[in-house]
Protein backbone atom coordinates (compact mmCIF):
# COMPACT_ATOMS: atom_id res chain seq x y z
CA UNK A 1 0.00 0.00 0.00
CA UNK A 2 2.91 2.23 1.13
CA UNK A 3 4.21 1.86 -2.12
CA UNK A 4 1.10 1.63 -4.48
CA UNK A 5 0.61 5.52 -2.88
CA UNK A 6 3.96 6.51 -3.14
CA UNK A 7 4.30 5.85 -6.54
CA UNK A 8 0.79 7.27 -7.57
CA UNK A 9 1.89 10.72 -6.02
CA UNK A 10 5.06 10.64 -8.77
CA UNK A 11 2.96 10.05 -11.05
CA UNK A 12 0.98 12.61 -9.92
CA UNK A 13 3.91 15.17 -9.69
CA UNK A 14 5.03 14.17 -13.02
CA UNK A 15 1.68 15.04 -14.71
CA UNK A 16 1.85 18.47 -12.87
CA UNK A 17 5.14 19.32 -13.86
CA UNK A 18 4.28 18.25 -17.20
CA UNK A 19 1.39 21.09 -16.97
CA UNK A 20 3.67 23.86 -15.75
CA UNK A 21 6.24 23.19 -18.65
CA UNK A 22 3.72 23.30 -21.40
CA UNK A 23 1.58 26.74 -20.27
CA UNK A 24 -0.02 26.37 -24.20
CA UNK A 25 -1.66 23.54 -23.00
CA UNK A 26 -2.90 25.05 -20.06
CA UNK A 27 -3.77 28.42 -21.56
CA UNK A 28 -6.35 26.30 -24.02
CA UNK A 29 -7.59 23.84 -21.60
CA UNK A 30 -8.37 27.31 -19.36
CA UNK A 31 -9.27 29.70 -22.22
CA UNK A 32 -11.99 27.33 -23.92
CA UNK A 33 -14.18 27.32 -20.93
CA UNK A 34 -13.52 31.09 -20.50
CA UNK A 35 -14.79 31.93 -23.86
CA UNK A 36 -17.98 29.54 -23.88
CA UNK A 37 -19.08 31.14 -20.40
CA UNK A 38 -18.80 34.91 -22.41
CA UNK A 39 -20.30 33.16 -25.40
CA UNK A 40 -23.28 31.96 -23.83
CA UNK A 41 -23.61 34.94 -21.75
CA UNK A 42 -23.62 37.81 -23.93
CA UNK A 43 -23.90 36.55 -27.53
CA UNK A 44 -26.11 34.10 -26.99
CA UNK A 45 -27.79 34.89 -23.66
CA UNK A 46 -30.04 37.33 -24.92
CA UNK A 47 -32.08 35.37 -27.37
CA UNK A 48 -32.93 32.34 -24.41
CA UNK A 49 -35.22 32.05 -22.64
CA UNK A 50 -35.79 29.10 -20.33
CA UNK A 51 -38.25 30.47 -17.98
CA UNK A 52 -35.90 32.65 -15.51
CA UNK A 53 -35.33 36.54 -15.58
CA UNK A 54 -31.45 35.89 -16.16
CA UNK A 55 -30.39 33.28 -18.17
CA UNK A 56 -26.54 33.56 -16.84
CA UNK A 57 -28.17 31.85 -13.56
CA UNK A 58 -29.24 29.48 -15.42
CA UNK A 59 -26.66 28.61 -17.79
CA UNK A 60 -23.58 29.28 -15.58
CA UNK A 61 -24.03 26.39 -13.15
CA UNK A 62 -24.62 24.17 -16.38
CA UNK A 63 -21.45 25.48 -18.15
CA UNK A 64 -19.41 24.24 -14.60
CA UNK A 65 -21.34 20.73 -15.57
CA UNK A 66 -19.93 20.96 -19.24
CA UNK A 67 -16.39 21.53 -18.29
CA UNK A 68 -16.16 18.83 -16.03
CA UNK A 69 -17.98 16.63 -18.51
CA UNK A 70 -15.76 17.38 -21.43
CA UNK A 71 -12.68 16.99 -19.63
CA UNK A 72 -12.80 13.10 -20.40
CA UNK A 73 -11.49 14.39 -23.50
CA UNK A 74 -7.94 16.26 -22.09
CA UNK A 75 -7.04 12.59 -20.19
CA UNK A 76 -7.98 10.40 -23.28
CA UNK A 77 -5.52 12.53 -25.21
CA UNK A 78 -2.95 12.87 -22.90
CA UNK A 79 -2.96 8.77 -21.99
CA UNK A 80 -2.89 8.34 -25.66
CA UNK A 81 0.33 10.70 -26.20
CA UNK A 82 1.83 8.42 -23.37
CA UNK A 83 1.11 4.97 -24.96
CA UNK A 84 1.98 6.36 -29.05
CA UNK A 85 5.64 7.88 -27.35
CA UNK A 86 6.34 4.73 -25.70
CA UNK A 87 6.40 6.18 -21.60
CA UNK A 88 3.55 4.26 -20.64
CA UNK A 89 5.52 1.09 -21.66
CA UNK A 90 8.76 2.44 -20.03
CA UNK A 91 6.49 2.32 -16.82
CA UNK A 92 5.07 -0.71 -17.18
CA UNK A 93 8.79 -1.86 -17.00
CA UNK A 94 9.91 -0.39 -13.77
CA UNK A 95 9.60 -1.95 -10.62
CA UNK A 96 6.44 0.10 -9.49
CA UNK A 97 2.64 -0.35 -8.45
CA UNK A 98 1.00 -1.20 -10.99
CA UNK A 99 -1.97 0.60 -10.48
CA UNK A 100 -0.27 4.67 -10.38
CA UNK A 101 0.07 4.93 -14.02
CA UNK A 102 -3.68 4.75 -13.86
CA UNK A 103 -4.67 6.27 -10.24
CA UNK A 104 -1.52 9.05 -10.63
CA UNK A 105 -3.65 9.90 -14.24
CA UNK A 106 -6.97 10.26 -11.90
CA UNK A 107 -5.90 12.20 -8.86
CA UNK A 108 -3.80 14.69 -11.00
CA UNK A 109 -6.87 15.02 -13.36
CA UNK A 110 -8.90 15.60 -10.51
CA UNK A 111 -6.41 18.35 -9.03
CA UNK A 112 -6.26 20.10 -12.70
CA UNK A 113 -9.90 20.20 -12.67
CA UNK A 114 -10.28 22.26 -9.33
CA UNK A 115 -7.78 24.17 -11.09
CA UNK A 116 -10.94 24.94 -14.19
CA UNK A 117 -13.63 25.04 -11.12
CA UNK A 118 -11.25 27.81 -9.64
CA UNK A 119 -10.71 30.05 -13.00
CA UNK A 120 -14.75 29.22 -13.96
CA UNK A 121 -15.92 30.49 -10.59
CA UNK A 122 -13.89 33.63 -10.81
CA UNK A 123 -15.27 34.24 -14.32
CA UNK A 124 -18.49 33.71 -13.33
CA UNK A 125 -18.03 36.23 -10.38
CA UNK A 126 -17.06 38.71 -12.52
CA UNK A 127 -19.65 38.51 -15.12
CA UNK A 128 -22.65 39.12 -12.34
CA UNK A 129 -22.99 35.30 -11.40
CA UNK A 130 -23.48 34.99 -7.36
CA UNK A 131 -24.33 31.65 -5.24
CA UNK A 132 -27.72 31.85 -3.16
CA UNK A 133 -27.69 28.75 -1.12
CA UNK A 134 -24.95 29.82 0.90
CA UNK A 135 -21.21 28.55 1.32
CA UNK A 136 -22.20 24.92 2.42
CA UNK A 137 -24.37 24.07 -0.31
CA UNK A 138 -22.04 25.68 -2.96
CA UNK A 139 -19.25 23.68 -1.29
CA UNK A 140 -21.35 20.70 -1.56
CA UNK A 141 -22.16 21.65 -5.47
CA UNK A 142 -18.65 21.62 -6.30
CA UNK A 143 -18.19 18.32 -4.38
CA UNK A 144 -20.58 17.14 -6.93
CA UNK A 145 -18.85 18.59 -10.14
CA UNK A 146 -15.72 16.94 -8.90
CA UNK A 147 -17.08 13.76 -8.73
CA UNK A 148 -18.76 13.94 -12.08
CA UNK A 149 -14.86 14.72 -13.46
CA UNK A 150 -13.42 11.81 -11.07
CA UNK A 151 -16.14 9.37 -12.95
CA UNK A 152 -15.19 10.38 -16.09
CA UNK A 153 -11.50 10.20 -15.77
CA UNK A 154 -11.67 6.80 -15.70
CA UNK A 155 -13.81 6.69 -19.29
CA UNK A 156 -11.25 9.10 -20.58
CA UNK A 157 -8.35 6.29 -19.24
CA UNK A 158 -9.69 3.60 -20.92
CA UNK A 159 -10.57 5.02 -23.91
CA UNK A 160 -7.11 6.24 -24.41
CA UNK A 161 -5.65 2.95 -23.69
CA UNK A 162 -8.44 1.60 -26.14
CA UNK A 163 -7.68 4.07 -29.21
CA UNK A 164 -4.82 3.47 -31.59
CA UNK A 165 -3.04 7.12 -31.66
CA UNK A 166 -3.47 10.60 -30.69
CA UNK A 167 -5.27 11.47 -33.36
CA UNK A 168 -7.85 9.18 -33.28
CA UNK A 169 -7.89 9.90 -29.46
CA UNK A 170 -8.46 13.82 -30.72
CA UNK A 171 -11.64 12.46 -32.61
CA UNK A 172 -13.02 12.13 -29.04
CA UNK A 173 -14.81 15.82 -29.70
CA UNK A 174 -17.77 13.99 -31.81
CA UNK A 175 -18.46 11.99 -28.91
CA UNK A 176 -17.86 14.59 -26.10
CA UNK A 177 -20.38 17.20 -27.86
CA UNK A 178 -23.69 15.46 -27.97
CA UNK A 179 -22.80 14.39 -24.76
CA UNK A 180 -22.44 17.08 -22.72
CA UNK A 181 -25.28 19.62 -25.29
CA UNK A 182 -27.82 16.87 -25.35
CA UNK A 183 -28.42 17.46 -21.35
CA UNK A 184 -30.07 20.19 -19.23
CA UNK A 185 -26.55 22.21 -19.29
CA UNK A 186 -27.70 25.16 -21.95
CA UNK A 187 -31.73 24.41 -21.92
CA UNK A 188 -34.40 22.41 -19.97
CA UNK A 189 -35.40 19.27 -21.49
CA UNK A 190 -39.02 19.93 -21.09
CA UNK A 191 -38.37 22.59 -24.13
CA UNK A 192 -37.11 19.88 -26.31
CA UNK A 193 -38.65 17.58 -28.41
CA UNK A 194 -40.35 14.74 -26.39
CA UNK A 195 -37.67 12.00 -27.90
CA UNK A 196 -34.73 14.07 -27.40
CA UNK A 197 -35.85 15.62 -23.62
CA UNK A 198 -36.10 11.94 -22.64
CA UNK A 199 -32.50 11.22 -23.57
CA UNK A 200 -31.55 14.79 -22.53
CA UNK A 201 -33.53 13.82 -18.97
CA UNK A 202 -31.35 10.56 -18.38
CA UNK A 203 -28.41 12.06 -19.40
CA UNK A 204 -25.85 11.83 -16.27
CA UNK A 205 -24.72 15.41 -17.32
CA UNK A 206 -28.32 16.37 -16.29
CA UNK A 207 -28.58 15.03 -13.33
CA UNK A 208 -25.35 16.82 -12.35
CA UNK A 209 -26.61 20.03 -13.49
CA UNK A 210 -29.65 19.94 -12.08
CA UNK A 211 -28.64 19.27 -8.72
CA UNK A 212 -25.86 21.76 -8.86
CA UNK A 213 -28.60 24.52 -9.41
CA UNK A 214 -30.19 23.25 -6.70
CA UNK A 215 -27.45 23.94 -4.48
CA UNK A 216 -26.29 27.36 -5.78
CA UNK A 217 -29.99 28.34 -5.12
CA UNK A 218 -30.44 28.85 -9.43
CA UNK A 219 -33.58 28.17 -11.42
CA UNK A 220 -33.51 24.30 -12.06
CA UNK A 221 -35.09 22.56 -15.32
CA UNK A 222 -36.83 19.55 -13.36
CA UNK A 223 -40.41 18.48 -14.88
CA UNK A 224 -42.52 16.28 -13.21
CA UNK A 225 -40.52 12.90 -14.29
CA UNK A 226 -39.09 10.59 -11.90
CA UNK A 227 -35.50 11.26 -13.44
CA UNK A 228 -35.46 15.03 -12.92
CA UNK A 229 -37.41 15.04 -9.38
CA UNK A 230 -34.56 13.08 -8.06
CA UNK A 231 -31.52 15.02 -9.34
CA UNK A 232 -29.58 15.27 -6.32
CA UNK A 233 -29.32 11.32 -5.28
CA UNK A 234 -28.69 10.64 -8.89
CA UNK A 235 -25.82 13.19 -9.16
CA UNK A 236 -24.09 10.90 -7.09
CA UNK A 237 -25.41 7.65 -8.27
CA UNK A 238 -24.13 8.06 -11.81
CA UNK A 239 -20.88 8.95 -11.11
CA UNK A 240 -20.38 5.93 -8.92
CA UNK A 241 -22.14 3.44 -11.79
CA UNK A 242 -19.76 4.86 -14.05
CA UNK A 243 -16.59 4.57 -11.62
CA UNK A 244 -17.75 1.23 -11.14
CA UNK A 245 -17.42 0.06 -14.52
CA UNK A 246 -14.95 1.92 -15.88
CA UNK A 247 -12.38 1.96 -13.44
CA UNK A 248 -11.77 -1.97 -13.54
CA UNK A 249 -11.77 -1.55 -17.18
CA UNK A 250 -9.11 1.04 -17.13
CA UNK A 251 -6.59 -0.94 -15.15
CA UNK A 252 -7.46 -4.43 -16.78
CA UNK A 253 -7.00 -2.49 -20.58
CA UNK A 254 -3.68 -1.33 -18.50
CA UNK A 255 -2.23 -4.90 -17.79
CA UNK A 256 -3.27 -5.73 -21.30
CA UNK A 257 -1.34 -3.64 -23.08
CA UNK A 258 1.78 -5.33 -24.99
CA UNK A 259 4.98 -4.95 -24.26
Amino acid sequence: MYWALADCWTIVRRDLLHLVRQPSIVAWQLGFPIVSVLLFVYVFGSAMDVGTADYKTYALPGMFTMTMAFGFMNTAMAVAVDKERGVTDRFRSMPMAPSAVVTGRGVSDVLHAALDLLVLAVIALAVGWRPQGGAPAALGAFALLLLLRFALIWVGVFIGLLVPNQEAAGNLFALAFPFGMVSSVFTPPSMMPDWLGAVAMWNPVSSTADAVRGLFGSPVSAGGSWIEQNAAPMAVLWPLAITAVFLPLAVRRFQRLSG
